[in-house]
Protein backbone atom coordinates (compact mmCIF):
# COMPACT_ATOMS: atom_id res chain seq x y z
CA UNK A 1 0.00 0.00 0.00
CA UNK A 2 1.06 3.65 -0.03
CA UNK A 3 3.27 4.83 2.82
CA UNK A 4 4.01 8.10 4.61
CA UNK A 5 7.76 8.27 5.28
CA UNK A 6 9.22 10.63 7.89
CA UNK A 7 12.60 12.25 7.30
CA UNK A 8 15.30 13.65 9.57
CA UNK A 9 16.34 17.19 10.44
CA UNK A 10 20.08 16.96 10.96
CA UNK A 11 21.33 20.50 11.45
CA UNK A 12 20.13 23.96 12.43
CA UNK A 13 21.89 27.27 12.00
CA UNK A 14 20.41 30.76 12.48
CA UNK A 15 17.27 30.89 10.30
CA UNK A 16 18.28 27.71 8.41
CA UNK A 17 17.30 24.05 8.83
CA UNK A 18 18.81 21.07 7.03
CA UNK A 19 16.89 17.87 6.29
CA UNK A 20 17.97 14.50 4.92
CA UNK A 21 15.15 13.50 2.55
CA UNK A 22 17.08 10.75 0.76
CA UNK A 23 15.07 7.90 -0.73
CA UNK A 24 17.24 4.79 -1.05
CA UNK A 25 17.47 3.43 -4.62
CA UNK A 26 15.97 6.57 -6.17
CA UNK A 27 17.24 6.85 -9.73
CA UNK A 28 15.10 9.72 -11.08
CA UNK A 29 14.16 13.18 -9.81
CA UNK A 30 11.16 15.21 -10.93
CA UNK A 31 10.35 18.70 -9.68
CA UNK A 32 6.65 19.40 -10.26
CA UNK A 33 5.43 22.98 -9.96
CA UNK A 34 1.71 23.77 -9.84
CA UNK A 35 0.69 27.40 -10.20
CA UNK A 36 -2.56 27.90 -8.34
CA UNK A 37 -5.10 25.12 -7.75
CA UNK A 38 -3.85 22.95 -10.63
CA UNK A 39 -5.23 19.47 -11.25
CA UNK A 40 -2.86 16.80 -12.54
CA UNK A 41 -3.72 15.18 -14.79
CA UNK A 42 -6.48 17.58 -15.79
CA UNK A 43 -10.08 16.40 -15.94
CA UNK A 44 -11.21 15.08 -19.33
CA UNK A 45 -12.20 17.99 -21.56
CA UNK A 46 -15.21 16.32 -23.18
CA UNK A 47 -16.83 14.82 -20.06
CA UNK A 48 -15.21 16.41 -17.02
CA UNK A 49 -14.31 12.91 -15.80
CA UNK A 50 -11.42 12.50 -13.44
CA UNK A 51 -8.22 11.34 -15.05
CA UNK A 52 -5.35 9.51 -13.39
CA UNK A 53 -1.74 8.54 -13.89
CA UNK A 54 -0.62 4.96 -13.25
CA UNK A 55 3.07 4.06 -13.36
CA UNK A 56 3.51 0.34 -14.05
CA UNK A 57 7.29 0.46 -13.49
CA UNK A 58 7.85 3.47 -11.23
CA UNK A 59 7.48 4.11 -7.51
CA UNK A 60 6.84 7.77 -6.62
CA UNK A 61 8.28 9.34 -3.44
CA UNK A 62 6.73 12.79 -3.15
CA UNK A 63 7.80 15.61 -0.84
CA UNK A 64 5.97 18.95 -0.78
CA UNK A 65 8.72 21.59 -0.79
CA UNK A 66 6.17 24.43 -0.64
CA UNK A 67 2.42 24.70 -0.54
CA UNK A 68 0.24 21.65 -0.32
CA UNK A 69 -1.30 19.06 -2.57
CA UNK A 70 -4.08 16.51 -2.11
CA UNK A 71 -3.61 13.10 -3.74
CA UNK A 72 -6.37 10.73 -4.80
CA UNK A 73 -5.07 7.14 -4.82
CA UNK A 74 -6.82 4.05 -6.15
CA UNK A 75 -5.33 0.57 -6.07
CA UNK A 76 -7.62 -2.43 -6.45
CA UNK A 77 -5.13 -4.73 -4.67
CA UNK A 78 -5.61 -2.83 -1.38
CA UNK A 79 -8.25 -3.84 1.19
CA UNK A 80 -9.63 -0.30 0.93
CA UNK A 81 -9.03 0.70 -2.71
CA UNK A 82 -9.64 4.49 -2.49
CA UNK A 83 -7.60 6.88 -0.34
CA UNK A 84 -7.29 10.67 -0.23
CA UNK A 85 -3.96 11.86 1.19
CA UNK A 86 -2.99 15.41 2.08
CA UNK A 87 0.66 16.26 1.45
CA UNK A 88 1.73 19.51 3.10
CA UNK A 89 5.03 21.34 3.10
CA UNK A 90 7.05 20.11 6.08
CA UNK A 91 5.11 16.85 6.18
CA UNK A 92 6.11 13.30 5.39
CA UNK A 93 7.16 11.87 2.02
CA UNK A 94 4.31 10.07 0.23
CA UNK A 95 5.38 6.77 -1.33
CA UNK A 96 3.04 5.60 -4.10
CA UNK A 97 3.75 2.05 -5.31
CA UNK A 98 3.69 1.04 -8.98
CA UNK A 99 0.25 0.11 -10.28
CA UNK A 100 -1.60 2.79 -8.29
CA UNK A 101 -3.94 5.19 -10.05
CA UNK A 102 -3.24 8.70 -8.75
CA UNK A 103 -4.11 12.32 -9.36
CA UNK A 104 -3.52 15.49 -7.38
CA UNK A 105 -4.95 18.93 -6.76
CA UNK A 106 -2.81 21.77 -5.43
CA UNK A 107 -3.78 24.33 -2.85
CA UNK A 108 -5.13 27.68 -4.04
CA UNK A 109 -1.61 29.17 -3.99
CA UNK A 110 -0.08 26.19 -5.80
CA UNK A 111 2.69 23.84 -4.72
CA UNK A 112 6.16 22.57 -5.48
CA UNK A 113 6.71 18.83 -5.07
CA UNK A 114 9.95 16.88 -5.39
CA UNK A 115 9.56 13.31 -6.61
CA UNK A 116 12.49 10.98 -5.92
CA UNK A 117 11.23 8.20 -8.15
CA UNK A 118 12.49 4.64 -8.30
CA UNK A 119 12.20 3.49 -11.92
CA UNK A 120 12.71 -0.10 -12.93
CA UNK A 121 15.39 -0.70 -15.54
CA UNK A 122 13.96 -0.17 -19.00
CA UNK A 123 11.06 2.00 -17.77
CA UNK A 124 9.77 4.30 -20.49
CA UNK A 125 8.50 7.81 -19.76
CA UNK A 126 5.90 7.30 -22.48
CA UNK A 127 4.45 4.25 -20.70
CA UNK A 128 4.89 5.64 -17.19
CA UNK A 129 2.99 8.88 -17.85
CA UNK A 130 -0.06 7.61 -19.71
CA UNK A 131 -3.32 9.24 -18.65
CA UNK A 132 -6.29 7.04 -17.74
CA UNK A 133 -9.84 8.41 -18.07
CA UNK A 134 -12.09 7.13 -15.26
CA UNK A 135 -15.09 7.06 -17.65
CA UNK A 136 -13.34 4.42 -19.74
CA UNK A 137 -12.45 2.13 -16.83
CA UNK A 138 -15.68 0.93 -15.15
CA UNK A 139 -14.05 -0.18 -11.86
CA UNK A 140 -12.19 3.13 -11.54
CA UNK A 141 -15.35 5.10 -12.32
CA UNK A 142 -17.31 3.10 -9.75
CA UNK A 143 -14.81 3.55 -6.91
CA UNK A 144 -14.41 7.31 -7.50
CA UNK A 145 -18.07 8.16 -8.07
CA UNK A 146 -19.30 10.37 -5.25
CA UNK A 147 -21.09 8.26 -2.68
CA UNK A 148 -20.21 4.89 -4.27
CA UNK A 149 -17.35 4.00 -1.93
CA UNK A 150 -16.26 6.19 0.94
CA UNK A 151 -12.55 6.99 0.55
CA UNK A 152 -10.15 6.59 3.47
CA UNK A 153 -8.92 10.07 4.45
CA UNK A 154 -5.37 10.87 5.57
CA UNK A 155 -4.69 14.42 6.73
CA UNK A 156 -7.60 15.98 4.86
CA UNK A 157 -10.19 15.81 7.62
CA UNK A 158 -9.57 19.38 8.89
CA UNK A 159 -9.90 20.70 5.31
CA UNK A 160 -13.24 18.97 4.86
CA UNK A 161 -14.56 20.29 8.18
CA UNK A 162 -13.56 23.85 7.23
CA UNK A 163 -15.39 23.66 3.88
Amino acid sequence: MFELIPYTRFRDTPSVRFFDVTIPDSNARDLVVHRGPAVSPPDAEESGAWQFYLHPHQEDNLLAASGGRTFYLVNFAWDQPFHIVRLASGGDILRIPPGTFHRSISDLDGSVVLNQAVREQGASLTREFRVYNSCRIPALRLVTTKGAIRPVLHGVEPLLQAA
